[in-house]
């Protein structure tokens, strides 16, 4: 596979995330309890669409549309977010908190074998932590306030990482050209690579479990 072609496909998959990360964030701002969780959370997702203008950029440099790289992950994305519809604000958080670190840490695992010019774009994309350290200042004040909702909040993060897992197996049983490129620089089969990286994806999974204070 062309260094091109596995760039795209990096790209079509960060792009339709940053576009649903906006969507979702746009939502669940409307959820917030507060105006000001409200325009933080606004602010967020401006620049979630921000983010997506730079994939788009760097696919239509390569010689791509951005709405044919995103498609063959429109799908399983989309099928994630239906399974894993939050009940509470606090819910949405831990979702977006959860999901978007796995998938940054993927993306980061693949970025480190495309071109400089994608790696240079992704990881301006996945250093932005403001959600991150808001969602976790959030989460953790909830619990403090009412400790009762510590137990919820555990079980609802191991659906979530179960359902992502799952997700992110289909794509690459569909769509296996992510797993060919990193394949293709480790030497590794497709299932011992799949393995080692779903084992780093749950250790991450579980650190940041632990920062909220949450058994994973």
């Amino acid at each position: 596979m062309a260094d091109a072609e596995g760039a795209l496909e990096l790209l079509g998959a960060v792009a339709y995330g940053e576009l649903a990360a906006f969507d979702r964030l746009a939502a669940d701002a409307r959820l917030a309890p507060e105006l000001t969780d409200r325009v933080q959370m606004t602010e967020m997702a401006a620049a979630q669409f921000t983010h997506f203008g730079l994939v788009r950029d760097r696919i239509s440099e390569l010689g791509a549309d951005v709405l044919e790289q995103m498609q063959p992950y429109h799908r399983p994305f989309d099928e994630f977010h239906q399974l894993t519809q939050p009940k509470t604000w606090h819910e949405g958080l831990l979702k977006a908190y959860i999901s978007d670190g796995m998938a940054a840490d993927f993306y980061r695992e693949v970025s480190e074998l495309v071109d400089d010019r994608t790696r240079e774009v992704v990881h301006e994309v996945l250093a932005e932590q403001a959600y991150a350290d808001f969602a976790v200042d959030r989460v953790r004040a909830a619990i403090e306030a009412d400790p009762d909702i510590a137990g919820r909040l555990a079980l609802w993060g191991r659906r979530l990482v179960g359902e992502a897992l799952s997700q992110a197996q289909r794509v690459a049983t569909e769509r296996p050209a992510l797993t060919e490129l990193l394949t293709a620089q480790t030497q590794e089969e497709p299932l011992v690579l799949i393995s080692r990286l779903t084992s780093q994806l749950v250790s991450n999974h579980t650190a940041r479990m632990r920062r909220l204070g949450l058994s994973s």
